[in-house]
């Protein structure tokens, strides 16, 4: 027993140094923080004036959605000339999220007539200190504070249990992207403009390049979906045609999806959550 007490005591040495090493829950898998086409690099340590470059650089249009990479809470920050208009998100496992450079447009291009604001900035209506759901909108991508006049994009950082920053690629590289953003629980139809993958009856896969959701404006994308196909699904083309076999790879599609619920799954595509109502060729 005496020689066990010594090993014992080195385990749980181990286990509290382990623990004290790891705070919080760990990053989860992300959603990924902007919807639509983006272009990003791993730029994280890349030397930036006054110091490294902390997050990577997401471009993308301006105005493009950002969205909650996990569930949480947010807080404005509005007073730093660098950042410009900014929001922290603190993640549910206990690591904190930069989203910096958000907009000040009032219109589509670089006026910086606007300011750090909800339905400017920050999400319609979005409160500080609220609470959010992964996937939720939370703001808008833009080139507020030193990023003024360079394109649009979204400086974004990981905190991991709230503490030294670290690089987002990896994360990003794995988050799960949303096809759309629609409220939670509003009822949507999506429009996707693309080329047929595969279709077998009952099902059609598509490489997507644009989707539209109900009177939005269409929003480019890469993402492959697949999706149900209804019963009494509409099949046009010129000539007409009665069957989904006669659909070949690589062939122009365009697809109308059923009304649904604007859930995180169908936000994300999942497979076969959409059902096509509506696929026409050409």
């Amino acid at each position: 027993m005496r020689r066990l007490l010594p090993i014992i005591v080195v385990v749980l040495l181990a286990l509290a140094a382990s623990a004290a090493a790891a705070p919080g829950k760990g990053v989860p898998r992300l959603i990924f923080p902007v919807v639509g086409t983006v272009e990003y690099s791993d730029d994280f340590g890349d030397p930036r004036a006054g110091g490294t470059h902390e997050g990577n650089d997401i471009l993308a249009a301006r105005h493009a959605p950002a969205v909650a990479v996990e569930g949480g809470k947010v807080k404005f920050w509005t007073t730093s000339a660098q950042a410009g208009c900014m929001l922290y998100l603190y993640g549910a496992s206990g690591t904190t999220y930069l989203y910096i450079h958000l907009n000040n447009d009032l219109t589509s291009h670089n006026d910086n007539r606007g300011s750090c604001i909800a339905g400017m900035s920050y999400a319609p209506r979005l409160k500080e200190g609220a609470r959010v759901a992964a996937g939720q909108l939370i703001g808008y991508v833009g080139d507020s504070g030193d990023a003024n006049g360079i394109h649009p994009h979204l400086h974004f950082e990981v905190h991991p249990g709230d503490g030294a920053a670290v690089s987002p690629y990896a994360y990003l590289k794995k988050a799960r992207p949303l096809l759309f953003y629609a409220k939670k629980g509003a009822t949507v139809s999506v429009n996707l403009t693309g080329t047929v993958v595969s279709s077998l009856d009952g099902f059609l896969k598509v490489k997507a390049s644009e989707v539209k959701v109900n009177s939005a404006p269409a929003v480019e994308t890469d993402q492959t979906i697949a999706l149900a196909v209804a019963p009494d699904a509409t099949l046009t083309s010129p000539p007409p045609f009665s069957a989904l076999t006669a659909l070949q790879r690589g062939m122009p599609v365009k697809v109308a999806t059923e009304p649904l619920r604007a859930t995180l799954a169908a936000q994300r595509g999942d497979p076969n959550v959409l059902t096509a109502s509506h696929i026409s060729i050409g």
